[in-house]
């Protein structure tokens, strides 16, 4: 067999499967979204991933067909969960601000990649959101509701539906506005500037 045929996409519908260690498969992850955020979505190639993970084209087309199935497989695997409970509504959402902020450069740097590309490809785009979206929403409204449920806040205060919006909204618009990541510090205070004076919160 030639190299050429070696590196050559096997047929979507081959059994054929590389056995590697999640050690390995994460490798693979890492480098893909690491090239994502460097140099955006169009510029990532298998070969640029096979050649930065020293393995063969082969070897990554066996595991994932396609680039968008090996970008949406990354994505998944950069799933995250965050549980966070200080016993004050205040206090959670001071802490999810500081954490979305550790974290914003990087994940808005996937955001932006993705923008163009996630849109025309459904999996994509559900990765992105299982990624990114849904994890941090599930973790605010799981804040809100502990809140109501002490009795911080009343079920039908009318900002409560808002806060993920506002927390996602300044993540994603500051970057464009200032030309700087929403960090940690920022975020605490636009939530104790606009967040908790909404809420009636201090």
């Amino acid at each position: 067999m030639t190299s050429q045929a070696a590196d050559r996409p096997e047929p979507v519908g081959s059994s054929r499967r590389s056995k590697i260690t999640p050690e390995r498969e994460q490798e693979f992850y890492d480098a893909v979204l690491e090239q994502l955020r460097e140099c955006g979505y169009d510029s990532v190639t298998m070969e640029g991933i096979a050649a930065s993970t020293r393995c063969s084209k082969s070897t990554l087309y066996r595991q994932w067909k396609t680039k968008p199935q090996f970008v949406a497989a990354a994505l998944r695997s950069h799933r995250r969960t965050r549980c966070i409970d200080t016993g004050s509504l205040a206090d959670d959402l001071r802490e999810a601000a500081r954490a979305a902020g550790e974290l914003s450069g990087r994940d808005t740097k996937l955001l932006q990649a993705l923008a163009h590309a996630a849109p025309q490809d459904p999996e994509l785009k559900g990765a992105l959101r299982e990624a990114l979206v849904e994890p941090e929403i599930a973790a605010l409204k799981e804040i809100i509701r502990r809140g109501v449920e002490r009795g911080e806040v009343p079920a039908d205060h009318p900002a409560l539906e808002y806060i993920p919006a506002q927390m996602f909204g300044v993540l994603r618009i500051r970057p464009v506005l200032e030309g700087e990541d929403a960090d940690p510090d920022y975020l605490v205070r636009f939530v104790e500037a606009a967040v908790l004076p909404a809420l009636g919160l201090t």
